[in-house]
């Protein structure tokens, strides 16, 4: 680029889109005494002062080309074998006067609005960085537009003490060689757009369809919202979250340029936000490959491991913790069990259903296996790691979790425990609360009476769980679904009462890590997809995954008992899960117009998520998934537990069959009922000492003894299939279909009837797995996969 004395500097010499030149014209000044002072004494207490002086007479700028020059980066299995090679960078400089003034003010308002008349260094925010770096508290904000030309241009984007001292030096000696206009253009043409586009005329060009120059004052600002956070700002992939924030950071650039009198506030007025293109993906990413590399490079840049422009930039070795042949596994169960039954040329219901599913090692939090949706190619969301559908019932069992550890009790003040009795009337009023008291319908409305909160897991009763949720404080249950591993920001996270219904919209990614601390003993690993990371065939340093005790170890296993009735149960809303023939717990989930459908389940070895979401493909609004593949209605026990079952049957496939750990009390480790389907398997010893068979809320083995101590528990004693007579002070009621269920004794010391699940019977679907006998049919003959209000 062409250079010029400092004295020849000025302000950009275009007209800004309002007609009148920026508000700050006139020759630039030379940088302050003072800061130049600070500026060099933050250097000196970096270096010294004897270095100090040395590095700015012998500083020599880099060639810009050598840092500029993308290389390919290359996407890896576990086992070594290569997923992808990404790294095709599209750029072209373009000078300043071929980028529109809207354009360039855009930049300036949302990263540097004082560039014009300031230093090369932003000595607050040098000052900031440099105590943030040496507390080792990692990257920090406040760089003027002229230290990201140079990092952008002459650096890497490490993030060390060395690398920052080399940009401070080579930033003031260009600042003392070239133009504020050729370091604007510079950082214009070298900053990272996303979508693999470095420079703003590739940016204009992969967003808009346009040349820079032709950019206005909407586009100009959301191509300057993209420099805050490329991926996460690009509305036509990001979450509903993603979509706010874009939003607002492009108001922010807005109102700056406003503010800085680049735009009109009648002007401001008049700006909609700009239309964007759908995005193309690079060559090689079809299939799951690009879903596979951007979960990772979401990793990677989440946990602050590497910058997008730096992976952009290329050269690294990225080696995943996904298994090949589990991964193929996983893409076969959702073409076997889902996309072969799909018609949308004959049905266009069909067209709407987006499947995601994940599978992680439990023991170390792996992601084993992910499935992110047909094609990268053809849908660029991510379904895997989306966090814009609810999770529906599959959250109940964060409820379960909070209420045994924390103790709580009823508003009678029994201790809650899986017999616990609770009213299953639909649409019951929640007692305990302040306010406008809630009431949830159960599933068609289904009225169950009173029932054991172990019944109302199986059948996924809304009622009985609206409740306990209450009893257990809702605070609670909201820090227990963070503390097994839900981000503290997922949306609709809070204490509501409809929380244990699933309202809260984490990703399949979020649950199968919560769902894998309740199959860890209640050690909370948060899923990591990097297994080793090189750059330039130098290995570079990963965080090890972090390990917290969320709940107790034996909370985890009552949980893990009692979501085994779900799929033990013949009358089980995950019942199709017994055909995998293992030990396996799990629950379903069925979102209000069954937008989103879900089965989260586990064996001792493995963990797996599988949901799937009606969008339309047209608008991406979501829809209901009611009639599709031709099924009565849609529930989480449908095709999301078959597409499980299927997948865990092939990944599982010569890997011994085990048990989870025995819960004190209970010696079947399942749900004190009859495992259909289940094969006999020796029980492993529970890892924590074993309680006394007496203790408040522990179920006693096979119901015999004297029964617990908790009034609610009395006389609650289960049998097994073989049908056996429960505790003392309560019988067991012998259920159809080869279950018995506990009929507890209420709290005034009565032996209430528990109303019996709705049958269970396979949906019209073909290709499903075959299924023990159904339960007792349900009063009133509702159909029983169909569910308002999310009961499966």
């Amino acid at each position: 680029m062409p250079r010029t004395s400092r004295s020849e500097r000025s302000a950009p010499s275009s007209k800004s889109p309002t007609g009148r030149h920026p508000r700050r014209t006139g020759p630039r000044r030379l940088i302050p005494t003072w800061r130049v002072t600070v500026a060099g004494l933050v250097a000196s207490l970096l270096l010294g002062v004897g270095g100090f002086v040395l590095a700015v007479s012998l500083v020599q700028v880099p060639d810009a080309h050598a840092a500029a020059v993308a290389q390919s980066n290359t996407w890896l299995y576990q086992d070594g074998s290569v997923i992808a090679r990404t790294g095709q960078t599209n750029r072209q400089n373009v000078a300043l006067d071929k980028v529109s003034p809207a354009a360039q003010h855009a930049a300036l308002a949302a990263e540097d609005r004082d560039f014009y008349h300031e230093g090369a260094v932003n000595v607050p925010g040098l000052l900031r960085a440099a105590v943030k770096t040496a507390k080792g508290e990692g990257t920090q904000g406040g760089s003027t537009i002229t230290q990201q030309y140079v990092k952008n241009t002459y650096l890497s984007q490490q993030q060390s003490v060395g690398r920052k001292v080399k940009e401070l030096f080579i930033a003031l000696k260009v600042d003392a060689t070239e133009t504020k206009d050729d370091v604007l253009a510079g950082y214009l043409n070298t900053s990272y757009y996303g979508r693999g586009a470095y420079g703003i005329q590739a940016g204009a060009q992969a967003y808009f369809g346009v040349d820079a120059a032709a950019l206005d004052p909407a586009q100009g600002a959301y191509l300057a919202t993209l420099l805050n956070a490329p991926s996460a700002y690009d509305v036509a992939t990001a979450t509903a979250t993603g979509k706010q924030n874009a939003m607002n950071r492009w108001n922010y650039v807005l109102d700056g340029m406003v503010k800085e009198n680049w735009l009109s506030a009648d002007e401001r007025a008049a700006v909609t936000f700009p239309e964007v293109k759908e995005p193309q993906a690079a060559p090689g990413l079809s299939g799951q490959a690009g879903y596979l590399v951007n979960a990772a490079t979401d990793y990677l840049v989440s946990h602050q491991i590497l910058s997008e422009a730096a992976l952009a930039k290329g050269g690294y070795t990225v080696k995943l913790s996904i298994d090949p042949a589990r991964e193929q596994d996983l893409s076969n169960a959702v073409r076997s069990q889902l996309t072969a039954n799909l018609k949308p040329e004959s049905r266009p219901k069909d067209a709407n259903a987006q499947a995601g599913a994940v599978s992680v090692d439990p023991r170390t939090g792996a992601v084993l296996a992910l499935y992110g949706g047909t094609d990268y190619t053809k849908h660029f969301v991510d379904n895997a790691a989306r966090r814009d559908y609810q999770a529906g019932s599959t959250f109940k069992a964060i409820a379960l979790a909070a209420a045994l550890d924390s103790g709580a009790r009823t508003q009678s003040g029994q201790t809650v425990g899986p017999r616990t009795v609770y009213d299953g009337t639909s649409g019951r009023k929640v007692r305990g609360g302040t306010g406008t008291p809630y009431a949830a319908p159960n599933e068609g409305g289904k009225d169950y009476g009173q029932i054991t909160l172990q019944q109302a897991t199986d059948w996924s009763v809304n009622s009985v769980f609206t409740q306990l949720a209450q009893d257990t404080g809702l605070e609670k249950v909201r820090d227990t679904g963070v503390a097994l591993g839900l981000p503290a920001g997922t949306p609709s996270l809070g204490a509501q009462p409809s929380l244990p219904l699933g309202v809260a919209t984490p990703s399949v990614l979020d649950m199968a890590g919560v769902y894998a601390t309740l199959d860890n003993g209640g050690r909370q690993i948060t899923p990591w997809l990097v297994q080793s990371l090189e750059y330039e065939g130098r290995p570079m340093a990963l965080p090890a995954p972090q390990v917290t005790q969320a709940i107790s170890e034996r909370t985890a296993n009552r949980v893990t008992a009692m979501l085994r009735g779900v799929v033990d149960d013949p009358g089980g809303t995950g019942f199709r899960a017994q055909a995998l023939g293992r030990p396996a717990a799990g629950k379903t989930g069925t979102t209000d117009d069954q937008k989103s459908v879900w089965f989260v389940g586990y064996t001792p070895e493995l963990v797996t998520a599988v949901a799937l979401f009606g969008q339309d493909p047209a608008t991406g609004a979501q829809v209901s998934l009611s009639g599709t593949g031709g099924t009565d209605g849609a529930a989480g026990g449908q095709y999301p537990a078959q597409i499980w079952t299927a997948y865990m049957k092939a990944a599982l496939k010569g890997t011994p069959v085990t048990s989870f750990p025995v819960v004190a009390g209970q010696a079947d480790g399942g749900s004190g009922r009859g495992a259909a389907g289940t094969p006999s398997a020796s029980a492993s010893p529970s890892p924590t000492p074993s309680a006394p068979a007496a203790e408040s809320g522990a179920p006693t083995a096979g119901g015999g003894g004297a029964g617990p101590s908790d009034p609610s528990e009395q006389g609650s004693g289960t049998s097994t299939g073989s049908g056996r007579p429960g505790g003392q002070g309560g019988g067991a009621t012998t259920r159809p279909g080869g279950s018995a269920s506990g009929a507890p004794t209420g709290p005034a010391g009565t032996t209430p009837a528990a109303t019996p699940r709705p049958s269970r019977t396979p949906s019209t679907a073909p290709a499903q797995p075959s299924a023990p006998a159904p339960g007792p049919a349900q009063q009133g003959g509702a159909a029983a996969n169909a569910a308002a209000g999310d009961g499966g």
